[in-house]
């Protein structure tokens, strides 16, 4: 099938950063040569043959097809904070429960004795509980991205070194990345993303001992 994109995802490339590759030819010493008189012909210039390519990084991330070490990676950061995330759903669900208290208190039938006090209590325990779900958040998000960054440079690194790689013993001069440039249209035999992650992963097997820097 072949690929048509008009627009890639933005959002799924938050943890990968892959320029284009080129392979520019050295240019060879330049040797006097000698005036063309006035009868000589124009030489036409050389214009330089490329072999391009097209890739979807996106697809670096598919758990099933794509980089082995992205899941490993992925997986271990999850399980970093997963103890916080299930501290912040607790506090939302607490949040949840305040919230049915007091409005199944606000709802009761004319004439039933509400202690104005103890709703008053449940209210701003309520309001405070949902400043301090917002702020654990935005902490959570700040430090999960700071060590995402961290676990994930390497293998960027090492990515774009097998990239560049790959390119040049295929004798390709010119790598695009369609998921982060919108293409019209591409053919299949273009496209290198499967066989480059094919060869990546049986170069950088993922074993027990593989273990992302702390």
């Amino acid at each position: 099938m072949n690929k048509n994109l008009l627009l890639p995802d933005a959002a799924l490339l938050a943890a990968i950063s892959i320029s284009a590759v080129a392979q520019r030819p050295t240019a060879p010493a330049a040797q006097p040569t000698p005036a063309p008189s006035a009868a000589a012909p124009a030489t036409a210039a050389q214009l330089p043959t490329a072999k391009m390519a097209v890739i979807y990084t996106d697809m670096f991330l598919d758990a099933k097809t794509g980089i082995a070490k992205f899941t490993t990676i992925v997986n271990k950061l999850n399980a970093e904070f997963q103890k916080l995330k299930d501290e912040i759903t607790a506090m939302q669900t607490r949040a949840t429960g305040l919230e049915a208290e007091i409005n199944k208190l606000r709802e009761a039938p004319a004439g039933t004795p509400i202690d104005q006090r103890a709703l008053q209590a449940k209210i701003d325990q309520l309001e405070q509980l949902k400043k301090d779900i917002q702020r654990k958040g935005e902490d959570a998000q700040a430090a999960y991205t700071k060590r995402q960054g961290i676990l994930f440079a390497p293998l960027q690194e090492d990515i774009g070194r097998a990239l560049d790689a790959f390119a040049k013993a295929h004798n390709i001069n010119l790598v695009i990345d369609a998921a982060r440039v919108p293409i019209i249209y591409a053919a299949d035999s273009m496209d290198i993303t499967q066989a480059f992650i094919n060869e990546f992963n049986s170069k950088n097997p993922v074993t027990a001992a593989t273990t992302p820097p702390q």
